[in-house]
């Protein structure tokens, strides 16, 4: 409502002011002005407030700031007769945002040419009575020397003022379309980040299980063992470890049940066109090697556009490998994202390529190793190492295979993914 109270302030300042631009048409004190404009462009804009009472209030203000005019600019100022000269405007104004609002343009907004013309038997509507204020008799407004060009003018400007608010209308619908894809975006990179993190969870809580059995095999092991208060002691010490493991697992499960709750890997929703998916990837990574400083550009080859693929299985490992090329890179380069099927469409093949220093011999048998890494940020603290080792998990729980190429087609490194199609692309 608030924003409403300013367009209407904003119709009440300009609408008067727009109706100084002005031209006479019949010789006489009738003015055809950018006043209407204005004034139907508003009308359009404001859907909150009746158009019959944005129409009062702008005929009062209009007459008002005319009078006003004649006062400061004339050495004799007749109030009556301004005001008599300037009230059939009001009239204008009051007719046009009846008939507008009788018509109900702003319900039509769908239907431009409806609009259009509404608005154009709302203009001559107002300017015949306007007319008939002024001359007193319709035999003189009912002529065609009058009617033909008040409604050519009517037409003309009611359809310029359509168009011009039609395009406003457009841009700010793709303005509001590409922040709702920047903002689907970030949503499908956050929640493939929160895919990413539920499979290591997943394995933490493999890992707590099997630490607690462990644990508590232990204890019984020293319990049946003990020969003295010390040994039942150490052997009380290695339950209380495997009890609090497991209040460690049970943590773990709830933030882990939560996370399934965001992420169904069955859901139709869940699956988009590959195209869209390697764009993502290559938009957010052309965003990421600018926050590094680096000049990448960046290649994208996609030979079946439309196979729909499952988002966040496919974001997570492709994003991996394209961040991981980002970061090889030392200041400008290349990195090229593809994706093939096979003669039989059974295997999907993803290939991450880079002009990067490559990789050293004696690394590549540690890649794969969870906390192996190369890299470090300029504080000297090391990543993770996790990135790649979760790739070759997914893959390899997928049924798949990675391998890593060199000096192909001109790429120091090449990332290659085998997928079967049935674990990653949506089905029928």
């Amino acid at each position: 409502m608030r924003e409403s109270v300013y367009i209407l302030m904003l119709m009440l300042i300009a609408v008067p002011i727009a109706g100084e631009l002005k031209f006479h048409p019949f010789q006489d004190d009738f003015r055809v002005s950018f006043g209407t404009t204005a004034f139907f462009f508003f009308l359009l804009w404001l859907r909150k407030v009746p158009a019959y009472v944005s129409g009062g209030l702008t005929g009062c203000l209009v007459v008002l700031f005319r009078v006003a005019l004649d006062w400061a600019v004339s050495d004799r100022f007749d109030l009556v007769s301004s005001i008599h000269m300037h009230l059939p405007a009001f009239f204008f104004y009051v007719t046009y945002s009846c008939l507008f609002s009788l018509f109900r343009v702003n319900e039509w907004h769908h239907r431009p040419l409806l609009v259009g013309g509404l608005a154009t038997l709302a203009e001559i509507g107002g300017n015949l009575v306007e007319l008939w204020f002024r001359a007193s008799s319709w035999e003189a407004v009912l002529q065609l020397s009058v009617i033909w060009p008040v409604s050519a003018i009517a037409l003309i400007r009611s359809f310029f003022v359509l168009s011009f608010f039609n395009v406003i209308q457009l841009r700010q619908a793709k303005w509001m379309e590409e922040q709702q894809r920047i903002r689907s975006e970030r949503m499908l990179m956050l929640i493939a980040s929160l895919y990413e993190e539920s499979i290591h969870l997943k394995k933490t809580l493999q890992q707590v299980e099997e630490i607690t059995r462990e644990c508590y095999d232990l204890y019984r092991k020293m319990k049946d063992t003990a020969r003295d208060e010390n040994d039942e002691a150490f052997a009380r010490q290695a339950l209380r470890i495997a009890g609090q493991v497991h209040e460690v697992k049970k943590d773990n499960q709830r933030i882990y049940a939560g996370l399934s709750k965001l992420i169904s890997d069955e859901n139709a929703r869940d699956y988009l066109p590959l195209r869209e998916l390697i764009h993502i990837i290559v938009r957010a990574n052309e965003k990421y090697a600018r926050l590094l400083g680096k000049d990448i550009r960046f290649e994208a080859r996609v030979d079946m556009p439309h196979l729909s693929c499952h988002i966040y299985t496919t974001l997570s490992l492709v994003n991996n490998l394209v961040a991981n090329a980002v970061e090889a890179i030392r200041e400008r380069g290349t990195v090229a994202v593809s994706a093939t099927m096979d003669e039989r469409q059974e295997w999907l093949r993803l290939s991450v390529s880079d002009d990067g220093p490559g990789i050293a011999v004696k690394d590549k048998e540690l890649l794969f190793k969870p906390g192996f890494t190369t890299k470090y940020d300029v504080s000297g603290h090391p990543s993770t190492g996790i990135g790649l080792s979760y790739v070759r998990e997914v893959v390899e729980t997928l049924q798949g295979n990675i391998e890593i190429c060199e000096n192909t087609d001109g790429y120091a490194t090449v990332f290659i993914i085998r997928l079967p199609a049935a674990h990653l692309v949506q089905k029928g």
